[in-house]
């Protein structure tokens, strides 16, 4: 089934389902029931808000904004960096 626009000379514009290559020229308006006329629009081709549309974009961002990964085991002590004696380490910003 396809979505066929129809827009009506009163009311605003409707769609309505038909099997492809049967939709017909005209329509009745659910609104007042005037015959309305098909018109050419762009197709409905967005999967936007679709898992596999969710799943190709945090690929794509993840290119060039790569999550933070942990390297530590989950359950394991977290591990202290080393503490330096060096005083010039001392100036060094802190992450």
């Amino acid at each position: 089934m396809a979505i066929y626009e129809y827009r009506c000379p009163d009311d605003p514009p409707f769609e309505a389902a038909h099997p492809i290559g049967e939709a017909p020229d005209t329509s009745p308006c659910p609104a007042c029931g005037r015959s309305s006329r098909r018109i050419i629009s762009a197709p409905h081709l967005s999967i936007a808000n679709t898992a596999a549309f969710r799943l190709i974009d945090s690929t794509r961002r993840s290119a060039s904004e790569p999550d933070v990964v942990d390297t530590r085991i989950p359950g394991s002590p977290r591990r202290v960096p080393p503490h330096s004696s060096n005083p010039l380490h001392r100036k060094l910003p802190r992450p």
